[in-house]
């Protein structure tokens, strides 16, 4: 390896250790099952892990967003359970009302724990090919759905989900916040050199095309949050739309 590639090599590798240990260091809750990092005043990532057959025990993100009181969840940790112990963490620990949950798209890691969050009458969205994905699938699906875009509101501050095209799977969405400039993009965002990744329902020829489409959206885009791995600003977009580069 040259020398100068083998320093920018090195470089790269402290700067994600750093970036790691950095997160590991804003830890608000942990357990065997689950984590919640904090990554702003009121933005958290929860991270609960799904045991599979092709890369092993999985860490899994969604997204909280708590204000004045009030709360949105974008996917629900990995299965009931999880997500039992993530919305009492919500009520008795920030004293906050669960007002809606977000399904990025019809994957288990985003919907696994969704009849819980029915169960305590918290109301779902999703794009609605989401809606029949899920229900192909014989999951427990979302309640309210949509085509394009839908905006919800909680504490005075707009959130954004959209629907931008096909990349990880055809029924992606993102959700963006407008006040804390934040970006959830699921796991058609992926974390600085992470690898492609579960490609089994992706479109790898649209992929780039709709992250910059997200990219372009939202040019004031602050904080990046991927479907795995450690979120960051807009070098994950970048790094998102020359991985799945197609010429």
């Amino acid at each position: 390896m040259p020398f100068n590639k083998f320093i920018l090599t090195c470089l790269m590798l402290t700067l994600v250790q750093l970036e790691c240990k950095s997160q590991e260091n804003n830890i608000a809750y942990s357990s065997d099952d689950l984590k919640i990092l904090s990554i702003s005043e009121n933005s958290y990532v929860h991270v609960s892990y799904l045991d599979t057959s092709a890369y092993g025990k999985v860490e899994c993100n969604g997204l909280i967003y708590l204000k004045n009181g009030e709360a949105i969840v974008f996917d629900t940790p990995i299965d009931n359970n999880v997500s039992i112990e993530l919305l009492k963490w919500l009520m008795e620990d920030k004293k906050c009302q669960v007002k809606a949950v977000v399904v990025n798209h019809f994957h288990i890691d985003c919907l696994g724990g969704l009849a819980a969050f029915h169960g305590a009458k918290i109301p779902s969205y999703s794009n609605n090919l989401t809606i029949t994905l899920a229900g192909n699938m014989g999951y427990v699906v979302p309640e309210n759905g949509f085509d394009m875009q839908h905006e919800l509101s909680i504490g005075g501050t707009k959130i954004i989900n959209g629907f931008f095209g096909e990349a990880h799977t055809k029924d992606n969405i993102i959700s963006y916040i407008v006040e804390e400039g934040l970006i959830f993009g699921g796991c058609a965002i992926k974390s600085l050199n992470a690898q492609k990744g579960n490609l089994a329902d992706a479109n790898l020829l649209e992929w780039s095309k709709t992250v910059q489409k997200i990219k372009e959206n939202y040019p004031d885009t602050q904080i990046v949050v991927p479907g795995h791995g450690a979120h960051g600003d807009t070098a994950l977009l970048d790094y998102t739309i020359e991985l799945f580069k197609t010429d």
